[in-house]
């Protein structure tokens, strides 16, 4: 990577539940943590303000982490018991959001793509999310790192 100016943004208190149920120990039951997630940002040159990222205009990137994570209930899309966590969902027991992955590592890589696509379609390209840390605890936590295809130095 060359030289660059870059910036960081924590997102942070998210509390949600999830399982991973493909794994053999504890982690296969229902448990939950406040997630937070780290984007870091860079330019191919400073906003009008002398920004990289004006962080007051994140907040459509804000209110789409809190509909994905803020009390809900996480499942991946191939997770044998999702008829009855819709179930439940329809019941009004919990607040279900379906993904690929919802362990760290695939929480990471939907937030870089979230970001990247608000950068984009606001700068035009001039800006980019080039990282992004999901944490589910002060322990635990997993990066997706990526320049965006559309995004040149």
């Amino acid at each position: 990577m060359t030289a660059a100016i870059t910036c960081s943004k924590t997102f942070s208190g998210y509390p949600c539940c999830h399982r991973q149920w493909r794994h053999s120990g504890h982690c296969r039951f229902v448990h939950g943590y406040s997630r937070s997630f780290t984007c870091w940002f860079r330019a191919t040159h400073l906003d009008e303000h002398g920004f990289v990222v004006d962080f007051s205009s994140l907040v459509e990137l804000e209110a789409q982490l809190a509909r994905q994570f803020d009390h809900t209930f996480l499942v991946n899309a191939d997770d044998p018991l999702l008829a009855q966590w819709q179930a439940l969902h329809e019941q009004g027991a919990l607040d279900l959001r379906v993904m690929d992955n919802v362990g760290m590592e695939g929480s990471a890589q939907l937030v870089w793509q979230w970001a990247n696509a608000l950068l984009q379609a606001r700068d035009g390209g001039r800006s980019c999310c080039y990282r992004v840390e999901a944490r589910e605890n002060e322990k635990n936590a997993a990066c997706y790192a990526a320049l965006p295809d559309w995004f040149s130095s």
